[in-house]
């Protein structure tokens, strides 16, 4: 099972199944400002150019904006100009990223050998021993890693164009287009990278939904700076009465998301953009009581909600509910499975249909 990609099926499909991916900022270009001119590229030279780029030591500031059409916990609805993140890297391994969630920060540095996970919460410190701790809050957070890996996703699935320039955080860069093949059934009508120019680290990343004039998605970048950071940013020390629990090892890890994946039975159907993640939802969810915030009565159950955030629907896979938004659907039958994607209702269907 390729977790990597189950997890950027799930972020690219934006939907209500915990799906947070791709809804990130940069302001856009004033409207009267000129373009930068720059060097012609071709796209192919362009894309590669951005996967095999290092990402250079630098230090920048993101924005958040959600215009899916269905509101996520812990994400802004609608336009927001309030910053999300600060994201700090040393360009040999080490990094930091601010990430802010309500009144709240969580904090991740990863200093060479350790990675640790701030929450001020809770006051809570998360410290894992070995390398490559893979968060899925803080790729989110970080708009090149977001980017880089949504291009290694669909670039085979896609005409790839270089659509001019643009200024991005004060940066000079090129516009990549990646668009659907004819062959591709999503809800998708284009991505747009802004490439810096000078680093190939992706700016801004805009996901465009069709029969939508204005981005449902973006990602990006409202400062950014290149040059060498303070060390301090690199280390970490919990504060004063934090509890600080130690994360388990990577093998260790693997065992219990192997088994996680095996008792919800997550599978791929598909590739590219009409890629499909389906699973199932344990009975004892589907039933679960869940208290609502504020005086809105008591505790609804699973019913209850997808009652209220989607539509009842029948068909060769039964009875169940489904969610639509901007840039994708969300599918769940009555009798727990799931399926979710960037793609119309009848692509879900028939991904739940095969064995």
């Amino acid at each position: 099972m390729d977790r990597k990609r189950t997890a950027l099926t799930v972020a690219a499909a934006g939907t209500a199944a915990g799906v947070a991916g791709l809804v990130l900022i940069a302001s856009p270009a004033g409207a009267n400002e000129a373009p930068p001119v720059l060097p012609p590229v071709s796209a192919e030279a362009l894309v590669q150019s951005v996967i095999d780029a290092d990402t250079p030591a630098l230090a920048g500031a993101v924005e958040l904006r959600n215009n899916i059409g269905l509101p996520i916990p812990g994400l802004p609805a609608g336009s927001s100009d309030e910053e999300l993140a600060r994201v700090y890297t040393d360009g040999q391994g080490r990094g930091r990223i601010a990430l802010k969630q309500g009144g709240g920060e969580r904090t991740f540095v990863q200093d060479g050998t350790t990675t640790w996970l701030w929450n001020s919460a809770d006051k809570s410190v998360t410290k894992y021993t070995s390398e490559g701790k893979d968060d899925a809050e803080e790729k989110l957070a970080d708009p090149a890693t977001a980017a880089r890996d949504l291009v290694e996703l669909i670039k085979k699935d896609s005409t790839v164009t270089v659509d001019g320039t643009a200024r991005v955080a004060d940066r000079a860069a090129y516009q990549l287009v990646l668009t659907p093949k004819p062959t591709e059934r999503t809800l998708l009508r284009e991505v747009r990278i802004a490439i810096d120019a000078q680093t190939r680290v992706p700016l801004r990343l805009e996901v465009l939904a069709n029969g939508q004039s204005d981005p449902a998605l973006r990602i990006g970048f409202t400062e950014f700076s290149t040059g060498a950071q303070d060390p301090a940013l690199f280390t970490f020390t919990p504060p004063p009465g934090a509890k600080v629990i130690e994360g388990k090892k990577d093998d260790t890890n693997k065992e219990e998301h192997e088994e996680l994946f095996r008792s919800a039975d997550l599978k791929v159907v598909g590739e590219g953009w009409d890629v499909v993640a389906t699973g199932r939802v344990p009975a004892a969810l589907l039933s679960a009581q869940i208290p609502q915030s504020g005086e809105r009565g008591g505790p609804l159950d699973a019913t209850s909600i997808l009652k209220k955030l989607g539509k009842e629907v029948s068909g060769s896979f039964g009875t169940g509910y489904v969610i639509s938004t901007k840039v994708g659907t969300a599918l769940v039958t009555t009798d727990g499975r799931v399926a979710v994607g960037a793609v119309p209702q009848q692509v879900l269907v028939d991904a739940l249909g095969q064995k």
